[in-house]
């Protein structure tokens, strides 16, 4: 009887011990976002044009009250062998949540158009805003700021003053594989509210494959006032492009770029691993 009731009580031990080692962990969130896209549009006919588009975006979300966002644009575009488009924009935002749906920003933008005679538009600005939708399917965002604005344009001196911004984005999910996305935002000087910089855009997004994605967008740009008459205020531009996106965690991010720090030992191409997946399989 005591053989049979030490066996029984081993057993039992054993099995909560091993119990823990059995459990699996939840999965890491992923914190990490960055998409790439690429375009290429060729005409030939009455007039031989290409136009390159490529686009990046990085969100860094670690599921607190804050959330770091960086994207870029670039626009080129060539007719009958001549330049004729020539933009390049980029954007870094933190984003700290104060309550509820309502949250501070800081961020500094950055725009060189060549023809729009703007060989830089630097504005750091900072504000508050709100999430009047947060939901799954559906984000909808309004925010204000105030800042600086440093704009040099073509055989002109450096311009510097303070600056008002608006903006808004919206984003809804058709159907499970299909997005329609919107946005606008403002730049205005407080030393002459007339010098603005009014960026609109609208766009859908479908899902080719789980990273793949078709985009094609209208971009409008406009500023009410040129450097000289001979540029045109309004820019409108279509882009097509493929968008690849990467989801990764933590540690899928260190174990990517610095793959010595490996937990197992030497590093191996099958420790490299990006999206929560391994490059070695």
């Amino acid at each position: 009887m005591r053989t049979i009731l030490a066996f029984a009580i081993t057993l039992a031990c054993a099995a909560s011990g091993a119990a823990p080692a059995l459990a699996q962990k939840p999965a890491e969130p992923k914190i990490w976002k960055v998409a790439a896209s690429a375009g290429l549009a060729l005409t030939s006919g009455n007039t031989d044009t290409s136009t390159v588009n490529a686009a990046y975006e990085i969100v860094y979300d670690p599921k607190t009250n804050n959330v770091v966002k960086s994207d870029g644009l670039m626009i080129r575009g060539v007719t009958e062998g001549e330049l004729s488009a020539s933009r390049l924009g980029l954007n870094i935002r933190d984003e700290y949540r104060i309550g509820g749906r309502a949250f501070v920003f800081g961020q500094n933008q950055y725009l060189r158009d060549a023809f729009k005679k703007i060989v830089f538009l630097l504005a750091p600005t900072g504000g508050i805003g709100y999430k009047v939708l947060d939901t799954d399917r559906t984000k909808f965002s309004l925010d204000a700021g105030i800042g600086g604005v440093w704009e040099k344009n073509t055989d002109m001196d450096v311009r510097a003053s303070g600056a008002v911004t608006l903006g808004e984005r919206y984003s809804h999910a058709l159907t499970p594989a299909a997005t329609l996305t919107q946005s606008f935002s403002g730049l205005w000087k407080t030393s002459d509210f007339a010098d603005s910089l009014l960026t609109f855009g609208v766009g859908i997004a479908v899902s080719m494959s789980t990273q793949t994605q078709l985009k094609v967008e209208l971009l409008d740009s406009y500023k009410n006032r040129p450097p000289v008459s001979s540029v045109q205020k309004n820019d409108v531009a279509v882009l097509m492009a493929i968008v690849y996106k990467v989801w990764a965690t933590d540690r899928d991010r260190v174990e990517f770029q610095f793959p010595r720090r490996c937990r197992d030992g030497y590093p191996t191409p099958s420790h490299w691993r990006i999206g929560g997946a391994s490059a070695g399989g």
